[in-house]
């Protein structure tokens, strides 16, 4: 018996009537839905802390600022490590972090919304597993081997987007809206964002990071099934390098910085990707010269 006979016989096996099916999604959804709630709650109590958290980059960068001036320079290196709490942060006498709301629920609101963002971070590792405990009944055999890794290697490389972000993008960004503050001739403009903007732009970044930071995975996917090559995609490399410089440009503020941040960690990353497709080939070739020798 073939290989393909036996996966084909595998599923045959595991095939269940249409209610069968049904009655298992609405019992993992129902688990997905308990999950969320849970973790929704569970972050709201603690929206507060999340969400100065969530301001220390802001903080790092107002420091460093007042410390040097609105002319001076900060090293790149003490911004980040001044995030990541490895480096003292310059103390400015009535220095504060001010963030301002203008209407009266907008604070509720905005911890509605944190407690949303956090709820699926926290509980992705369930509703990825609820997910593929779905349809594995529906995959070969070595589908399934193929088809855990992502589960892990997904959410580590959406860390890792949202790592950049907060440790690296958001104290440069909010550098750079310091420094163009406005305090000359009588005028003085001065950055004072909302508590709900300030929210948007960071879940805003996290997302666009964390899903662009997928690509490895979706290229991998895509060369499993076949559907592109390794050599595609090193003949294409300079469309692909032109595609994320504009989605860079679409996906992040209107800044050089922050657009070089998220532009060159995707070219790398289309850089890794061609490595695990031709690494996928290299195996499937393998394989198919091991069946053809049993034959």
């Amino acid at each position: 018996m073939s290989r393909l006979e036996r996966d084909e016989d595998e599923i045959e096996a595991s095939r269940a009537p249409l209610m069968d099916h049904l009655i298992e999604l609405r019992g993992r959804l129902v688990i997905c839905v308990v999950a969320f709630v849970l973790g929704f709650i569970l972050c709201f109590a603690f929206s507060e802390p999340l969400y100065i958290f969530l301001v220390k980059p802001f903080a790092a960068a107002a420091a460093f600022h007042s410390a040097v001036g609105p002319d001076g320079h900060v090293s790149p290196l003490d911004l980040i490590l001044g995030t990541a709490g490895l480096k003292a942060l310059p103390v400015v006498d009535g220095q504060m972090v001010n963030l301002i709301y203008t209407a009266p629920l907008e604070i509720l609101f905005t911890k509605m919304k944190l407690a949303g963002f956090g709820a699926v971070v926290v509980t992705f590792p369930i509703l990825a597993w609820q997910l593929y405990r779905f349809v594995a009944p529906g995959l070969y055999r070595n589908e399934k081997g193929a088809f855990l890794p992502f589960l892990i290697a997904a959410p580590l490389l959406f860390l890792l987007g949202a790592a950049l972000v907060y440790f690296v993008m958001l104290p440069f960004v909010m550098w750079f809206s310091l420094s163009q503050q406005i305090t000359a001739g009588g005028v003085s403009a001065e950055l004072l964002p909302k508590v709900s903007d300030y929210l948007d732009l960071v879940t805003a970044l996290l997302l666009a990071f964390g899903l662009c930071f997928q690509l490895p995975v979706v290229m991998t996917l895509l060369g499993l099934a076949g559907i592109i090559s390794s050599k595609v995609m090193a003949e294409g490399r300079r469309y692909a390098i032109v595609a994320v410089v504009v989605l860079a440009a679409v996906v992040t503020p209107p800044d050089p910085i922050s657009q070089l941040m998220l532009a060159i960690p995707l070219v790398l990353l289309y850089e890794v990707s061609i490595w695990c497709v031709r690494l996928i080939e290299l195996r499937r070739g393998k394989a198919d010269e091991a069946e053809a020798a049993a034959v």
